[in-house]
């Protein structure tokens, strides 16, 4: 008998490369679960996941699985077989990554998948809130010409400051697209990046990043670090008619400490701290631009995305081992992205 992969979401765009992966070595089977408890008691002798070895994992599944978080996870590792669980995106703070390595459970992700998308979302968002695009779109719209439009209250892109936090494969790509402006490209990242361009200036803390940018982009992901880092200090810090922009997690920004200290600055985000529920004070803010977390989405992104999840599927079931272990996994450090 073949080892099985449980897809845990559909794949959309190779399925064709998906039969050929896996013929002959492993048994692909589907997620027929409609709730969390016949979930996780499936995969027992008899169950429609017995014998599964690995698992795709599309965010999606949380609708009917919930996130993986510690129960779950220990859950898994009492009933199943299951070594390796391959999400089908760069992030991957729904999965307990700490009770994963309790329980001798490897996680990889999908970095550079969707660095393009991401970076080309984030220049969507200081462009339009810079500029104010989405007001003066939802201006037309609604019949009335240009009459929530004020030029004096725009800014040129030209010349500007960027300020990214974490200066990783989306942070570098969008500083290669703001450079092209040009604009003043500035980073603070835990460490100072190696191999960059000359033209990227480290500073020392993120205190110092507030005080020269005219634009903050948030690059980091979502751990125990992070979580609320910037807070009504770091926004008040960043000057009147500055624009901070996050596409990486909601959660990275106090958002209740972002929505007390605006006056006179605005924001373009792609996520939010309770998905897909959005505070509707954030939407009366009009200077603002805002998108339903799509800034990874794209047809070329999501092909990446599912091709290399599921090489690491592929690589684990050969070999018993994968690429694009997440970090916490490969250092052994205990830091749970579950928040």
């Amino acid at each position: 008998m073949l080892p099985r992969v449980l897809l845990c979401g559909e794949i959309e765009c190779v399925q064709d490369e998906l039969k050929e992966m896996f013929h002959g070595i492993a048994e692909v089977i589907h997620l027929v679960s409609e709730s969390r408890s016949h979930f996780l008691s499936s995969f027992g002798p008899g169950g429609p996941y017995e014998g599964t070895v690995a698992l795709y994992r599309l965010t999606e599944s949380s609708k009917v699985i919930g996130k993986f978080d510690a129960p779950l996870i220990h859950a898994l590792a009492d009933t199943s077989k299951v070594r390796w669980i391959a999400q089908s995106s760069s992030g991957y703070d729904a999965i307990d990554v700490q009770a994963c390595k309790e329980r001798g459970i490897m996680v990889s992700n999908t970095p550079g998948a969707n660095e393009d998308a991401t970076a080309t979302a984030t220049l969507y968002l200081m462009l339009s809130c810079l500029r104010h695009f989405s007001m003066a779109e939802r201006s037309l719209r609604s019949g009335i010409w240009r009459t929530l439009f004020n030029p004096a209250q725009t800014y040129d892109v030209t010349g500007r400051t960027l300020g990214i936090f974490g200066l990783g494969r989306i942070g570098l790509r969008f500083a290669h697209l703001a450079h092209a402006f040009p604009m003043r490209i500035v980073y603070f990242s835990r460490r100072k990046a190696e191999s960059v361009p000359d033209w990227c200036e480290y500073v020392s803390s993120v205190e110092e990043l507030c005080k020269q940018a005219d634009v903050l982009s948030l690059h980091v992901s979502l751990n125990q670090s992070t979580a609320g880092m910037i807070g009504e200090k770091e926004i008040r810090t960043l000057r009147r008619g500055s624009v901070l922009l996050n596409t990486s997690r909601g959660r990275i920004v106090d958002q209740e400490a972002m929505i007390r200290a605006l006056g006179g600055r605005s924001f373009g985000l792609d996520v939010y701290p309770d998905e897909p529920h959005v505070d509707p004070r954030l939407l009366t803010f009009p200077q603002c631009t805002l998108l339903p977390h799509i800034g990874g989405e794209s047809a070329e992104s999501w092909r990446t995305r599912e091709l290399q999840a599921l090489g690491n599927l592929k690589a684990f079931v050969l070999g018993g081992t994968g690429e694009d272990i997440v970090p916490e996994l490969k250092t052994g450090i205990g830091n749970s992205t579950i928040l």
